[in-house]
């Protein structure tokens, strides 16, 4: 992958619009041709900006094309979801955010579709006689629902497994992303990227990139080889959930030596692709809730803006919003409702954490060289960590603490601090208890 592409200094905010704008749990009737169409999209032209004061570059959808129920079962990729509104709706907002110097990008389920999908009711209606059974993994001869048995996704029914192996499968996951490259989206995140053999990935990547040399192509990755994924796969980055339950857990447990851990991987992956880095999503709960202490928040926020990668918000984490994620029908409720406040309605806590925010991202954007820095952990101890980011002349450290204790920081000379809190003694500098600072050369 040309890392040069990743060059620039991007922010993400990520947001579920289903669910950030209230839309109805299930669509009213996703296979109609016509019918009612609520016109949401245009309420997100209102929060753009936000976006630009919060400082972030871009914004990453998540699905907004016609489906049956959360988004993910799919049945018109072609499509605006009527609950969200229509495609002018969707076209009005990416021309919103280029006005804006804001790069859009759209969540692409590629691995499987909704069980109302018009080439799987082709299945469901004419059987073995249908031109799109071999679209998926059927078989005629077992029984099932519908007469026969089909591949799902992880065990659930609604969502039909697409045959890859199918190369009509591959031209029209091309056309669907093409159709709206063309129109001016500038990324793509690939659900469920892991469970797609790499070889159709890896196809579909030459054939978009060929219109869009630019393109992000962002992989959702939750376990496996990420570093042989993302190559056989030619992404240009992968969602880094190794380093996401690092970041809370050392911090829960008052134990660095995982973070340490996470840091080492992080720097292995960082010389195969550009990681997708963050503390929250729509499938996490959120970081707020997720910490035992809400005084290590500003901790896993410096992680998160100051290592090598690419830095995404999910929307409503600046706002130090909370959900909870539950194993269960319906378990993402929480973390997929609309936000607590408007903008304009910050105050107390919320404003501290939007603040706190602005200034972590503002400080990021200024040192572009941070997205492909070189990563070091250069001290350690259970309750304290500090790591370094070098990139030619350029340095920046961070040093977190957690102890009730202060702590020294042996700092290269000629850093300035730029965010959080130290005390500057006449041999050191300490770092107060439950204490995080951030020193750049520049």
């Amino acid at each position: 992958m040309e890392r040069q592409l990743m060059k620039r200094s991007e922010i993400w905010y990520h947001l579920y619009p289903l669910g950030f704008l209230g839309a109805e749990e299930r669509n009213p009737a996703p296979a109609a041709v016509d019918g009612p169409i609520s016109h949401r999209l245009t309420d997100l032209v209102g929060w753009l900006d936000h976006l630009v004061d919060l400082g972030v570059t871009a914004l990453l959808l998540g699905p907004v094309f016609e489906s049956e129920s959360h988004g993910y079962d799919v049945v018109d990729p072609f499509r605006v979801d009527r609950r969200l509104g229509s495609e002018t709706d969707l076209l009005q907002l990416i021309d919103e955010c280029h006005q804006r110097s804001l790069r859009l990008g759209l969540d692409m389920v590629f691995n499987h579709v909704g069980r109302g999908h018009a080439f799987f009711a082709d299945v469901v209606e004419h059987g073995r006689e249908s031109a799109r059974s071999d679209w998926f993994h059927i078989d005629f001869d077992r029984p099932g629902h519908d007469g026969f048995s089909y591949a799902n996704f992880e065990g659930h029914g609604q969502l039909v497994k697409l045959r890859h192996a199918n190369a009509q499968v591959l031209d029209w996951a091309v056309d669907v992303a093409t159709y709206w490259l063309d129109r001016g989206v500038d990324a793509l995140r690939l659900d469920a990227a892991y469970a797609i053999p790499a070889g159709f990935l890896a196809s579909f990547e030459k054939r978009v990139r060929a219109a869009r040399p630019d393109l992000l192509l962002i992989g959702e990755v939750i376990h496996g080889d990420y570093a042989a994924i993302a190559k056989a796969s030619r992404l240009t980055s992968v969602t880094q959930y190794e380093l996401w339950k690092a970041i809370w857990s050392s911090l829960n447990e008052h134990n660095f030596y995982e973070l340490a851990h996470a840091l080492e991987r992080h720097i292995d992956f960082c010389s195969h692709f550009v990681p997708w880095n963050f503390v929250g999503n729509h499938d996490t709960t959120r970081i707020a809730s997720k910490l035992r202490d809400r005084r290590h928040l500003p901790h896993a926020l410096a992680i998160l803006f100051t290592i090598p990668g690419i830095p995404a918000v999910y929307a409503g984490d600046e706002q130090g919003a909370e959900g909870r994620k539950y194993d269960r029908a319906g378990g993402d409720a929480e973390i997929r409702r609309p936000l607590p406040h408007h903008p304009a309605d910050l105050a107390g806590d919320s404003l501290f954490i939007w603040q706190m925010h602005r200034e972590l991202i503002a400080l990021r954007r200024a040192r572009p060289w941070l997205v492909d820095g070189v990563l070091k952990v250069t001290q350690l101890s259970k309750r304290s960590i500090a790591f370094e980011v070098r990139a030619q002349k350029n340095l920046l450290v961070t040093v977190l603490n957690t102890g009730e204790r202060s702590v020294s920081c042996p700092l290269p000379p000629g850093l300035v601090l730029v965010a959080g809190h130290a005390v500057s003694k006449l041999t050191a500098t300490e770092l107060p208890a439950q204490g995080w600072g951030i020193w750049s050369s520049a």
